[in-house]
């Protein structure tokens, strides 16, 4: 085989990986946008290398993404932009390849935005150990030798990890009907200024995180009452002239599932401008997570313009 052959055969493996290093990638960044530049650097440095030394590739691309990944989670500019309750993941529709694996609750749950919020709290490490382990289903062996540790030390960050995750757990998977039905009621109730039906719709430990409606806001948004919660929800889904003037026109509101949670999407034209992503626990909402960053939207927009979506909840918002 001419070098040239060789080289499409070998950007063909990569690329028969790639779907899943950014599945990867995306868990351990809670950034679609990161993940893609990290499995770009990982193409780098597979085209650099020595590829006939390269017994096992998919475990060699593991390792450098992961510590790709652990080097970006480790950059001061990195830890400054995330600062706790600075920051939120960026959400991804469902159907999303960057979502999979998603066979197992484990693996589901290990992208959620309750989780990637979670795992902010984690080391690096920590957050390496977890996710090699639920979601791609890594023995402690092979975890050991991707992030250079001892096995034992590989269970003890499990072991912290998870019980860090199990702690702040607000629910489980939740039926997608019901779901929807709780989420539909939340929208119309907003929408007729029932207060009282809002309020009851939310537990009674619920909150409320919000980057601003996109603004610049150093910190999130976050309101921790039901009361609280219902009021400002009611207030912003309220539609006047001056709102419709700052979106550029009237929006649609969409059900989605996002990141495998209910959610409602604004939708003006073909473009997301806005989300809000719900946690569902006992029948419940439990979080309710406001997304309308442009950046933090954009590949959700790009998804979205390929998705066939229902019928609008609200057709003219």
């Amino acid at each position: 085989m001419d070098s040239t052959a060789t080289d499409r055969f070998d950007a063909s493996r990569f690329e028969a990986s790639r779907n899943r290093l950014a599945s990867l990638a995306y868990r351990l960044l809670g950034s679609a946008t990161d993940a893609e530049d990290a499995v770009q650097d990982a193409f780098l440095h597979w085209q650099a290398a020595d590829r006939q030394r390269i017994k096992v590739p998919e475990a060699w691309l593991t390792k450098v993404v992961t510590n790709l990944c652990l080097d970006r989670l480790r950059s001061a500019q990195v830890r400054r932009e995330r600062t706790v309750g600075a920051w939120l993941p960026e959400p991804l529709l469902d159907g999303d390849p960057m979502l999979g694996p998603a066979a197992t609750f484990e693996q589901r749950e290990s992208v959620s935005l309750a989780v990637l919020t979670v795992m902010e709290r984690l080391s690096p490490v920590e957050r390496a150990v977890y996710v090699l382990r639920e979601a791609f289903s890594y023995g402690h062996a092979e975890i050991a030798e991707i992030l250079d540790l001892t096995e034992s030390a590989s269970q003890q960050h499990l072991h912290r990890a998870r019980r860090r995750i199990t702690a702040a757990r607000r629910g489980g998977e939740v039926d997608a009907a019901a779901a929807r039905r709780i989420v539909e009621e939340f929208l119309a109730a907003a929408s007729s200024g029932r207060t009282e039906r809002l309020v009851a719709l939310l537990t009674d430990d619920a909150i409320a995180v919000s980057d601003g409606a996109g603004g610049t806001a150093a910190k999130l948004l976050r309101f921790d009452t039901p009361q609280r919660i219902a009021a400002v929800v009611r207030a912003g889904l309220k539609p006047t002239p001056a709102k419709r003037r700052l979106l550029g026109g009237t929006p649609a509101i969409h059900y989605a599932v996002v990141n495998g949670a209910p959610a409602i999407l604004f939708v003006l034209g073909d473009r997301v401008i806005g989300s809000a992503i719900f946690d569902i626990a006992d029948g419940r909402i439990a979080t309710v997570r406001g997304i309308a960053a442009p950046a933090r939207l954009a590949r959700l927009t790009e998804a979205w313009r390929r998705h066939e979506p229902d019928a609008p909840l609200i057709a003219q918002w």
